[in-house]
């Protein structure tokens, strides 16, 4: 029997089958078989396992002595009155060999019930609709909880929303982002930043109340996971966070709208799918217990680089040398420091270059990166200022860099730290800075990502290490949702802190590109396309300048309370002055982008990301691993 119709009622079938297919090896290298083995994840587990049962019936039928049995056209329509939804929402036609009127027949002429197993009769929709639920329910329940299963109830038109907790492969992990931007529409699209260097895409889901577009004064934030490929948490509790923010909004949950309604959240899962593909296959078998426990822990496990071998987290410009070379001058800064030239004369990965295109394009406020190795936040600087070794480098912000770490540290559960190898509990180390570190005292990188948003943009980014086991067990999975769903919602939630405003001229016109700066503080901000900006500040008073060139400094002071909720509107209106040269780089030259253009073409990302949209996400996995052109999957 074929592996993926192993549970069939039956033992033996017969060949050709009902499609004509003359053997078993011709089955198994269909399309239609390849559709059949993915259903399940294709679909996000809705109508498992009655849409593979009913496929399983044509393609491996029953025989009784050397005759085919042909499936019943009831079940059929019945399952079809139920799933077609499921494919309409993914934009995949019904497949042609699930055809009720061509492959099936009537009970009058003698059929077989693929399905009868499951029940006792399939008259009517309404009873297979709750045994899908039922089944949903029972396929996706981990081993060892029963309660590691979230479901949310949907209404009685459309099925439920289930988050699985396990680790997900990057086809999987795709179609769920898809998935979830489909069924919130109104609030969530994915849209794809670049190419990993084995061609996978860099799938984003963003979640807003207008999606697709920057609105004035409200906040963007960001969270990326899996940038080491061996580190498989991170990646699966952004996944799930999707599932989770969706699904909440849908039911009215007035914490996870009002956060969605007031903030742009955008999620990058695993900025290393490619590292993820190796690493999985070294550290998971697949089986519940076979899997290799050092790779689990180790630094040096396949996949923690990119494909071309590159630390990801070694790959960004290293611009905190700069500001350490420069810090005995009067006038240092520690913003907005350009991309040296030489830069671009070394190694640069893609995902490294797609991630700071996207850094650079959108005015992020707040980021986090997510990792494993540890149980700890930690926060820039990252490279150390001691070329000694590691040694305490903070930045300018070290205040409102550690009340970031501490919002994500305070609000994690007790129970996420997992016993390392060493003598000591995962994290215990960290337990007299309450679970946050300055990054370059802890160890020191250069080229590292938060480093890079700090110093080039407005963006304040800091590292969350999961736990000491980079590759948990898949049931622990559950736990590590529950130990850090808090701390997810509740860092998104501190991207209200601090001050927020528009810097206008006299006409009532934002300005962009005006300079927002806080006395004491050696780190400005910019505003953005319209004048708007946003100041992460830490309760007190302060003294907020606006300024811009061709234009008098403005300035107000501050009082910002410690039981603010929301950021206090600070707004300026700038005087048109004699116009003098400012030390701030211009906008042409801070815009200034892989000059010599030797690495990755624009335009054929550009033509990459238009093909991709021509046709379905789904449409390269069919097309690709089946070496054929299966235009039935297309529904036009």
């Amino acid at each position: 029997m074929l592996a993926y119709c192993d549970d069939m009622p039956y033992t033996k079938t017969t060949y050709p089958n009902i499609l004509g297919q003359r053997n078993r090896e011709e089955v198994e290298q269909s399309t239609e078989y390849l559709l059949l083995s993915v259903m399940n994840s294709l679909l996000g587990g809705e109508c498992t396992p009655d849409m593979r049962m009913l496929a399983c019936s044509v393609v491996a039928p029953h025989c009784e002595g050397h005759r085919i049995v042909k499936p019943c056209r009831s079940t059929c329509e019945a399952v079809h009155k139920a799933c077609a939804h499921a494919f309409e929402g993914i934009a995949m036609a019904w497949p042609y060999f699930l055809d009720c009127d061509r492959f099936f027949v009537s009970e009058e002429e003698g059929c077989y019930n693929p399905l009868e197993g499951l029940r006792g009769n399939t008259d009517g929709s309404q009873y297979m609709y709750l045994k899908i639920k039922m089944m949903q329910l029972i396929n996706f329940l981990p081993f060892k909880e029963r309660e590691a299963i979230a479901v949310t109830s949907g209404s009685t038109e459309e099925p439920s929303t289930i988050i699985q907790f396990l680790y997900h492969s990057n086809t999987q992990m795709l179609n769920i982002l898809e998935k979830t931007a489909e069924q919130c529409s109104h609030i969530s699209r994915t849209y794809s930043i670049g190419q990993s260097f084995e061609k996978r895409d860099l799938l984003v889901i963003e979640f807003s109340n207008n999606p697709g577009e920057h609105e004035l004064l409200e906040p963007e934030i960001k969270y990326i996971g899996n940038m080491h490929g061996n580190e498989g948490v991170g990646r699966e509790l952004l996944i799930y966070l999707a599932q989770y923010l969706c699904s909440e909004y849908m039911l009215g949950n007035t914490r996870i709208q009002n956060l969605i309604n007031t903030t742009r959240i955008h999620l990058l899962p695993s900025m290393n799918p490619d590292g993820y593909e190796l690493a999985f296959s070294e550290v998971y078998s697949g089986t519940d217990s076979d899997y290799d426990e050092d790779a689990r822990y180790s630094r040096d496990a396949g996949g923690r680089n990119n494909a071309q071998n590159i630390d990801l987290n070694r790959n960004f410009p290293d611009l905190t040398s700069i500001i350490y070379s420069q810090r005995r001058l009067r006038h240092y800064r520690t913003d907005h420091i350009l991309i040296p030239d030489s830069y671009w004369d070394g190694k640069v990965a893609p995902e490294t270059y797609a991630v700071m295109k996207w850094i650079r394009s959108l005015p992020f406020v707040l980021s986090a990166n997510f990792h494993g190795g540890d149980l700890v936040v930690s926060y820039p600087y990252d490279l150390s200022k001691s070329p000694r070794g590691n040694m305490f480098s903070p930045t300018p912000d070290e205040q409102v860099f550690k009340q970031l770490a501490r919002t994500y540290a305070d609000a994690q559960a007790a129970d996420v730290a997992m016993a390392s190898h060493d003598t000591y509990s995962c994290g215990s180390k960290f337990d007299d800075k309450r679970g946050i570190v300055n990054g370059a005292e802890w160890y020191s990188i250069a080229g590292g990502m938060a480093d890079f948003n700090y110093l080039h943009t407005n963006c304040f980014e800091i590292t969350v290490n999961l736990g000491c086991d980079k590759f948990p067990p898949k049931e622990d999975l559950y736990s590590s949702w529950q130990a850090n769903k808090e701390a997810l919602l509740s860092l998104m939630e501190s991207v209200h802190n601090g001050i927020k405003g528009i810097v206008k001229n006299e006409d009532g016109h934002g300005i962009k590109g005006a300079t927002v700066s806080v006395k004491g503080i050696r780190h400005h901000i910019t505003t953005a396309e319209n004048g708007d900006y946003w100041r992460l500040l830490t309760p007190g008073i302060h003294v907020v300048a606006a300024s811009a060139p061709g234009y008098a400094k403005a300035r107000k002071r501050v009082h910002l309370p410690s039981n603010m909720q929301r950021a206090g509107r600070v707004d300026f209106v700038l005087r048109k002055t004699q116009l003098k040269l400012d030390d701030f780089p211009s906008v042409g030259t801070y815009m200034r982008f892989d000059p010599f253009k030797q690495h990755y073409d624009v335009r054929e990302s550009e033509q990459g990301e238009a093909e991709r949209q021509e046709k379905p996400w789904w449409w390269s996995y069919f097309a690709h691993a089946s070496n054929q052109n299966p235009t039935w999957l297309l529904r036009n």
